[in-house]
């Protein structure tokens, strides 16, 4: 056993975290990850000792965390809509604001019994198709990324919670056969000379494949609605979330090409348009 509990562990933890100005949060977010504790757990457990194998993974891992890494790929988990994912460095770690993405099609759908066909492109972790499978279990789910370590990634997420969902390694609809009635993705949209903006941790660690992308970020967005069209439904909807200053660009970019859809922006929590629907009314 080591000589300090849980209590002291953390309180120690924190003043250490402090002094490499590192917010204090990632001290319970990497002991109770490693418990796989809640806070009440932890609570309970304050005056326990701490085996002394913890206490040396405890330090290790907030030594790397003082290093720039980021704490949940020390852990190899991620929250995300309540829920926990398996995450890697082939993996982007998952995010508030995508969690509005997945509000934003509930609420649309939220009365809707039909059994619809949803493809989540470049799904990464597989965060966004899942948690709409958990969701609306009725869902035909189809995820997709052109990173097979990614989408693997994404697989033992979906068997984590038990799902029936296709997978298919694809350069976004290259590797489709089928129409879909939702289409939603989180691709890459930050443009090189937005690197100077970044965190550190992130240039260092997260994939740039999943990141980055060419044409000032907005690359991938102009491929979706070139080659879109042959892959939706009647009465089709895109979702897509965007970077806070893409919205009149990438609205723009689909009001182009589909003149007789709805292009729809919308903020996030901060205010930022971070989202962008699109409703091909009158598919061409």
């Amino acid at each position: 056993m080591s000589s300090l509990t849980y209590f002291e562990a953390q309180k120690w933890a924190s003043s250490f975290v402090s002094e490499h100005k590192i917010d204090k949060s990632v001290v319970d977010l990497l002991l109770l990850g490693m418990k796989d504790w809640n806070l009440t757990d932890l609570l309970v457990n304050y005056q326990q000792q701490m085996p002394q194998a913890e206490l040396t993974k405890f330090k290790e891992m907030l030594n790397k965390v003082c290093q720039g890494w980021p704490p949940q790929y020390l852990l190899g988990e991620a929250s995300f809509f309540g829920r926990e994912f398996k995450v890697t460095e082939d993996t982007l770690i998952p995010r508030q604001e995508t969690e509005e993405l997945v509000e934003w099609v509930l609420q649309d759908f939220k009365n809707d019994k039909t059994d619809l066909k949803i493809a989540d492109i470049g799904t990464g972790t597989g965060i966004i198709g899942i948690s709409l499978k958990i969701e609306r279990p009725s869902w035909d789910v189809t995820l997709t990324d052109i990173s097979q370590a990614a989408l693997s990634v994404a697989e033992i997420n979906a068997q984590r919670y038990g799902l029936k969902i296709k997978n298919s390694c694809s350069d976004l609809f290259s590797s489709l056969k089928e129409k879909y009635n939702v289409i939603v993705s989180n691709p890459p949209y930050i443009a090189e000379t937005e690197k100077s903006l970044m965190d550190q941790s992130v240039i260092e660690h997260e994939p740039h494949m999943a990141l980055f992308a060419p044409a000032e970020g907005l690359f991938i967005y102009r491929r979706i609605a070139a080659e879109i069209n042959a892959y939706l439904e009647n009465e089709a909807v895109l979702y897509l979330e965007i970077g806070f200053q893409q919205g009149k660009a990438v609205k723009q970019i689909f009001q182009q090409e589909f003149p007789d859809a709805d292009v729809i922006l919308k903020s996030d929590i901060t205010g930022h348009d971070r989202m962008v629907k699109v409703v091909f009314n009158n598919k061409q």
